[in-house]
């Protein structure tokens, strides 16, 4: 990809992260304050609805967003607001809640290549088959010699959706503790935000530094030429829209989706 604004925020192979190097409320790098940021972002916005339907119609590439994050991290913010001007009918949004039954009675990549995107589409994942070196790790569900090996088996995975034409963007929405603790207060304020909020939430919360090691690894174990991981400075909302919206539309340039030729209509006329 040429260089632009992505390169920033991206985790370079064999590189590894610093997460606690990174400070969660810079602006390095927006073309101005909140509002110049914020209309430079909607600007973005009619530029990757331009590039997906190109890629729509073209229907031989596709786009594959990983979203991962702690708890309150923005997930949900950043899908409804960078993706809310792309055509539903080729953008979609998988999210990934505890394993079923029948998901856990399959390896732990199964549920989720089924929701990998067909050519010509963009997909989303809310979390996604981090989860399984993420919490898994940090929880003990499983032994370290099984989820450790999960390294290369999801580059392995990565490498295959690469090589059949999908584009992987893996975006960790990186916060402070103080910006969590900021949102969980949010919540628990808000009667329209309360539901958001369960008291499991502060377990995790207690579980910050084990995250954090978990993620370090993850990004640094699987950030590579075809899938790279971006970290996204994320306490300013405004700032983590624009990186993305950013991030996204470089790819997109990069991958270059053009129409399909027209059929030859000479002749034709509309009666």
């Amino acid at each position: 990809m040429a260089k632009g604004h992505a390169h920033r925020w991206r985790v370079a192979p064999g590189a590894k992260a610093h997460l606690g190097q990174v400070d969660t409320r810079t602006t390095a790098g927006a073309p101005g304050d909140k509002a110049e940021t914020e209309a430079a972002t909607a600007d973005l916005a009619a530029e990757l609805a331009g590039l997906q339907e190109r890629l729509y119609a073209e229907a031989r590439q596709s786009l594959l967003v990983v979203l991962q994050a702690i708890d309150a991290g923005g997930k949900d913010g950043t899908i409804r607001s960078v993706f809310r001007g792309l055509n539903p009918a080729s953008c979609r949004v998988a999210s990934f809640k505890v394993p079923s039954e029948e998901e856990r009675s399959h390896d732990f990549l199964w549920r989720v290549h089924a929701k990998t995107p067909a050519a010509g589409e963009v997909v989303v994942f809310n979390r996604s088959h981090y989860e399984d070196v993420l919490v898994v790790r940090v929880h003990e569900l499983v032994p370290e010699a099984v989820w450790r090996p999960r390294y290369d088996l999801i580059n392995g995975f990565e490498a295959n959706l690469a090589a059949a034409g999908t584009r992987i963007v893996k975006l960790f929405l990186h916060i402070s503790k103080d910006e969590q603790a900021e949102r969980f207060q949010d919540r628990l304020d808000d009667p329209a935000k309360r539901w958001k909020f369960r008291k499991g939430d502060l377990e995790e919360r207690a579980r910050w530094d084990d995250y954090m090691a978990a993620f370090e690894e993850a990004l640094s174990r699987t950030s590579t030429e075809a899938a790279p991981w971006y970290v996204v400075p994320a306490d300013r909302n405004w700032y983590r829209n624009w990186a993305v919206s950013r991030i996204l539309v470089e790819t997109l340039q990069d991958m270059d989706p053009n129409y399909p030729p027209a059929e030859d209509l000479a002749g034709v006329v509309i009666t």
